[in-house]
């Protein structure tokens, strides 16, 4: 069974920088794409970050130029380094990958980011 651990999160003031990290229990380069979602209170998940097993990254528009997605295959990680941090970044973020050779989708349990004004 694959697993994603996410780590990291936390409470800060707004202007402020969290980076969130997710391990897995299987070699990252194994997941053809890994992705950041959040999900705040009341709203539905959405995604925030995606790598691709190329490098190749895409950002939601509400955080471009202030997030930045990476992945390490040899230490089985991806992480989320946030900075300028908003009020509004407060969610709960779930690393989820796409495991390359059956296309199965697993999700980390959540971390939660605060951030005050």
């Amino acid at each position: 069974q694959v697993q994603l651990v996410e780590s990291g999160g936390g409470s800060v003031q707004a202007g402020g920088s969290l980076k969130l990290s997710c391990a897995g229990s299987a070699k990252i380069s194994t997941f053809s794409v890994m992705n950041w979602y959040r999900q705040a209170p009341g709203k539905q998940r959405e995604v925030v970050a995606t790598i691709n097993s190329l490098g190749t990254t895409t950002y939601a528009v509400s955080v471009k130029g202030r997030f930045t997605i990476s992945r390490d295959n040899a230490d089985y990680m991806v992480y989320l380094q946030m900075n300028n941090l908003k009020p509004e970044d407060t969610a709960v973020y779930f690393c989820n990958g796409v495991w390359r050779e059956t296309g199965s989708v697993y999700w980390g349990q959540g971390t939660q980011v605060t951030v005050s004004p």
